[in-house]
């Protein structure tokens, strides 16, 4: 089956070797960590023993098991193991563990590190080679830093909502968690900027980053536009800041969108739906002129548009060189779009209790050491045994049992 898990579980990814320690939960900090793992990298998912991650049972769409749908998305390709950190022996053997790994991920609110022993002082003394993440609501200093962190009021306070949705709207947050997965990419991008770093100069350090900063980071039109005009900027719909036309356009049968935001794509616009007339309006003559009249742009190019369904709009445009593309809702995307197949971004799990279970594959391609799901989201502890047994042998000195059960990357890529 093209996609499959089988397909990559030979494969050596590019992060093989690097040892995770993810005392993460929720979003943010389980997507870092997932990029990592898909790219090869031992992400141990340090869970606690009662109830592990949030989203286990708390999050919606469970469906045969105890583990919602939103954990299984969240978390492929770690191995779990249960330790509760605020035992003496769950500490100690953490501790034992961060003396063998290359990167611990958290995702507490600024102080818990502290009162658990595991923040990055403490765990640097450990292992100076450490390379320690921190993901926040707002950072770990500044004064919102003991603010709690979620994805709606990174939104709101960074500016992000009052710019999506319609002019004269209610507040509309961005539909995907912007901030959430914007600071696990962040992160997972100073992670491996830090590894890095640390092939030069042998030294750890603290990586760390926030939603607020996240979305505020992703704000580069908007911040643009204000600090060249001074004006305040407002939402615009589907329209962009720096063009136009580049929006949702209304078709007979549904929408459409195209990106005629450049001088030549404009001419081949107005050849393209016959209206030669608009090239000559003054409002219309340059992009400038074009932005300052976009709702008439929108009416004027929508009446020519009511003519035709969108997917003959979207081909007559694409075979004129104009960039265009239809508005598709979720079933169409992942059910059906041949384009979603041939990339493989749908992908299949074998999961011991769900079966089969369809999650996004990686967006991230490498040719030589291609990212991939070597292993199904795990069970809560279900790795426990295994790694402290692993880290037993490791501090005697011998080879973990299932080090000597495989042969030797180099040897399997043989």
């Amino acid at each position: 089956m093209r996609g499959s898990v089988a397909e990559v579980t030979a494969t050596e990814g590019a992060l093989d070797g690097l040892r995770v320690l993810d005392l993460t939960q929720v979003m943010a900090g389980p997507f870092c960590t997932m990029l990592l793992a898909d790219l090869g990298a031992d992400v141990i998912k340090i869970e606690n023993p009662q109830s592990g991650d949030q989203t286990r049972r708390s999050w919606g769409y469970a469906v045969h098991g105890e583990d919602s749908r939103a954990f299984l998305a969240l978390n492929r390709n770690k191995r779990s193991v249960c330790l509760d950190l605020k035992s003496p022996e769950g500490l100690a053997d953490f501790h034992r563990l961060v003396r063998t790994a290359d990167v611990v991920v958290e995702n507490f609110r600024p102080g818990v590190t502290k009162r658990l022993n595991v923040d990055y002082e403490t765990l640097a003394e450990l292992n100076p080679r450490l390379i320690y993440a921190s993901v926040s609501g707002f950072g770990q200093t500044g004064p919102y830093a003991d603010r709690p962190g979620y994805d709606l009021i990174a939104q709101a306070m960074s500016g992000v909502m009052s710019i999506t949705g319609t002019p004269d709207g209610v507040p509309v947050k961005c539909g995907l968690p912007v901030g959430d997965l914007g600071a696990g990419m962040f992160c997972a991008f100073g992670i491996v900027s830090a590894v890095h770093a640390r092939a030069r100069n042998g030294r750890g350090q603290h990586v760390e980053t926030s939603l607020f900063e996240s979305a505020l980071a992703m704000s580069v039109w908007e911040s643009t536009e204000y600090w060249a005009t001074g004006q305040v900027p407002q939402p615009l719909g589907s329209a962009n800041r720096m063009s136009a036309p580049y929006q949702a356009l209304r078709t007979k049968d549904g929408y459409l969108t195209l990106g005629a935001n450049n001088e030549r794509l404009w001419q081949r616009l107005c050849t393209a739906l016959e209206v030669a007339h608009l090239r000559k309006d003054p409002r219309y003559l340059t992009n400038t002129d074009r932005m300052a009249h976009r709702d008439e742009l929108a009416a004027d190019l929508e009446e020519k548009l009511a003519a035709a369904t969108t997917d003959e709009w979207v081909t007559l445009l694409l075979a004129a060189g104009v960039p265009a593309g239809p508005i598709r809702d979720y079933r169409q995307v992942l059910d059906e779009d041949p384009h979603v197949r041939a990339r493989g971004m749908v992908q299949e799990i074998d999961h011991p209790v769900e079966g089969k279970v369809r999650v996004l594959g990686s967006p991230v391609r490498l040719s030589g050491t291609p990212a991939g799901i070597r292993r199904h989201p795990p069970l809560l502890g279900e790795h426990t045994a295994e790694v402290l047994g692993e880290l037993a042998a490791e501090e005697q000195g011998e080879p973990a049992a299932a080090e000597q059960a495989e042969p030797a990357a180099e040897e399997r890529a043989r």
